[in-house]
């Protein structure tokens, strides 16, 4: 007799960070930030990691000599401030919301204990961690060896959360042309004249917002 077929194992679902915390007890709570408002400063007491749940934030560094530099952008699924748990007394460096943001704001001492006490969510914590480590030498690698235009699209593509799990394109606010100039590390108007070119061959559209479609991964991928 041929054997039988293999049982088709269902894909577990996705492990849901919002409903987890909605689930325990603790003192987190959900905190709104219009485009420019600051989540934390450089230098201030870090005793809280955020959980994004919607929009953006740039996280930059200001030097003594106050130039300063975009060392990441966060979007929804992303945690930032996880610094405190190691041991980081204060802010290395500033989280700014780049659009309309909601976060999670969850105590050093609450993250702790659900780190110790849930490891379900303490293998989505590692994960995430191991993926924002990948991606920073990503940026490095990006800033480095790439064209402004390269690194315009790449932005672009990271805000929209292109190869999330959620496949849905998604809508972003419009940001300014002077934010994504400090993020990729160009000038304004160099932005403006990818920004127009991408619009005109159709890899991102305007339309009461910026819509970045999966096109635009051929200019990151182009030689």
């Amino acid at each position: 007799m041929p054997p039988k077929p293999s049982p088709v194992r269902a894909t577990p679902p996705a492990f849901n960070v919002e409903a987890f915390f909605k689930s325990i007890e603790g003192s987190q709570r959900t905190v709104r930030y219009v485009p420019g408002a600051v989540v934390f400063s450089q230098g201030a007491q870090a005793n809280t990691v955020f959980y994004v749940q919607d929009g953006g934030v740039k996280l930059s560094v200001l030097s003594s000599a106050g130039k300063e530099a975009v060392v990441a952008m966060l979007g929804p699924g992303d945690f930032l401030g996880e610094g405190c748990l190691a041991g980081q007394p204060l802010r290395m460096g500033t989280a700014t919301a780049v659009m309309r943001t909601s976060l999670l704001r969850i105590p050093k001492r609450d993250m702790l204990k659900v780190l110790h006490e849930h490891s379900e969510f303490s293998d989505r914590f590692i994960a995430h961690m191991l993926t924002r480590n990948i991606r920073i030498e990503e940026d490095l690698v990006d800033q480095l060896f790439n064209s402004s235009e390269k690194r315009l699209a790449r932005t672009l593509l990271l805000l929209a959360r292109y190869g999330k799990e959620d496949p849905t394109p998604r809508v972003l606010p419009k940001l300014s042309q002077e934010t994504l100039a400090e993020m990729v590390g160009t000038t304004r108007s160099r932005v403006n004249f990818f920004m127009n070119k991408f619009r005109k061959l159709g890899l991102i559209e305007y339309n009461g917002g910026l819509k970045v479609n999966s096109s635009l991964l051929s200019i990151v991928l182009h030689d």
